[in-house]
C-alpha cells in the first residue's frame, strides 16, 4: 500500500449526535487533566484530551449550534443540546484540547502524564504508571 502522506482523520461527537467533527490524528501531546475546571466540566476525576492546532479539526456538514463557556483567551465548547464537553480552545484559539471520550476510535497517541494532580479529587487514587505534575509540564 502506498504511503500518501496524508494524515489520518478521527471522527468525534457529542452524546446525541448533534454535533459531530472530523480531527487529524496528529495529536502533539496527550493528558489527564486533573483540575478543578476540568473536573467541573466533565464530571468526571480528570479529563482525558490530545492538544492540536485549531487547523486540524473541522465541524462535520449538519452539525448542530455550539455552546461556548469562557473567555476569547480561553473558552470549552458544548453541544448546545445535550451539554457534552467537546474541545477547549486555548491560546485565543490558536490550539484545541480535545476530549478523548468523544472520539469515535481510538487516536494514534496514548496519553502521556497526569498533569494538576495536586489539585486533584480526593477520592480518586491515580493507578498507572504515567508521571504525574502539579501544572502544566514545559
Amino acid at each position: 500500500m502506498q504511503d500518501t502522506g496524508k494524515t489520518a482523520m478521527l471522527e468525534g461527537g457529542c452524546l446525541c449526535g448533534a454535533v459531530r467533527y472530523e480531527v487529524e490524528d496528529a495529536f502533539l501531546y496527550a493528558m489527564h487533566c486533573h483540575c478543578s475546571q476540568c473536573r467541573r466540566a466533565t464530571g468526571a476525576a480528570f479529563k482525558t484530551f490530545g492538544g492540536i492546532g485549531a487547523e486540524s479539526l473541522r465541524l462535520l456538514p449538519g452539525s448542530g449550534p455550539l455552546m461556548r463557556y469562557g473567555d476569547a483567551e480561553a473558552h470549552d465548547l458544548h453541544c448546545s443540546a445535550c451539554g457534552s464537553l467537546l474541545w477547549s480552545s486555548l491560546s485565543g484559539g490558536t490550539r484545541l484540547h480535545v476530549t478523548y471520550g468523544t472520539l469515535a476510535a481510538t487516536p494514534a497517541m496514548a496519553p502521556q502524564c497526569h498533569i494538576f494532580t495536586g489539585s486533584g479529587a480526593g477520592w480518586y487514587r491515580i493507578l498507572d504508571d504515567l508521571p504525574q505534575y502539579d501544572g502544566f509540564p514545559t
